[in-house]
């Protein structure tokens, strides 16, 4: 059996009430609830929320929410392992059995379900600990810049000043959307990135971090471009 956690704390404070704000007609948690749902991968559909408010939307749209998370793991400095292996945790009390979980994060509104049945299926095949979606950084991180205290610039690491990009080491960073795990290994190591865990490599273009009101736009805008070509596909045939 599979499970699919959904973490949604009610203090962001970037962007106000994130988790419910309406997103193209809808709160934003409506569109991980409803591909988990959709992708039928999942016996259980669960929420796991500091607040009443989400707990209640989070319902309307037919995930379940069997407990308030404590206030201690909702706070600014906690992290997505300790919220994901609470309600994991809280699970294995039950009688009911599983083998795999997806934390899923709750504004991600492009998810697609393909790619968490590929997530599934990677997983699986390769006996992993956790699978999740990276992407590959716009510039190479060896040549990052900084500013110090009297404004000027420089290299971070100086060494690869001189070194064209094509020759540097290409790089990843999580793509922010969900993570699969074996949930027996998982616990047992208590943590989403280990020596077991392996990459779905997605398109630049896939991958939207919806941190501020920018963010939040330019994800509207993307959302609406693939539902309008998405409909197009539909009448065309």
């Amino acid at each position: 059996m599979n499970v699919a956690v959904i973490p949604a704390r009610g203090g962001s404070k970037r962007i106000p009430r994130k988790n419910i704000k309406p997103f193209c007609g809808k709160p934003m948690i409506a569109y991980s609830i409803e591909t988990a749902k959709a992708s039928e991968l999942f016996d259980k559909v669960l929420v796991s929320t500091d607040d009443t408010k989400i707990a209640e939307i989070a319902k309307d749209f037919g995930a379940e929410v069997p407990f308030i998370r404590p206030a201690e793991l909702a706070d600014d400095y906690t992290g997505t392992d300790e919220v994901f292996i609470h309600a994991l945790n809280f699970l294995t009390k039950s009688t009911q059995k599983y083998s795999y979980a997806c934390c899923i994060y709750p504004a991600v509104p492009l998810l697609k379900v393909s790619l968490l049945s590929e997530g599934l299926d990677r997983l699986r095949v390769n006996n992993a600990t956790s699978c999740f979606p990276v992407s590959e950084y716009f510039s190479p991180i060896y040549r990052a810049l900084e500013i110090n205290e009297k404004g000027r610039l420089g290299m971070i690491i100086p060494k690869y000043k001189s070194i064209r990009t094509q020759d540097l080491q290409s790089t990843y960073h999580d793509a922010g959307q969900f993570y699969w795990v074996n949930i027996e290994r998982y616990l047992k190591e208590e943590s989403i990135l280990s020596n077991n865990s392996i990459p779905i490599v997605l398109p630049k273009y896939e991958v939207v971090d919806i941190d501020s009101d920018e963010d939040w736009k330019f994800a509207e805008l993307l959302y609406s471009m693939n539902k309008n070509n998405h409909n197009e596909k539909k009448y065309y045939g």
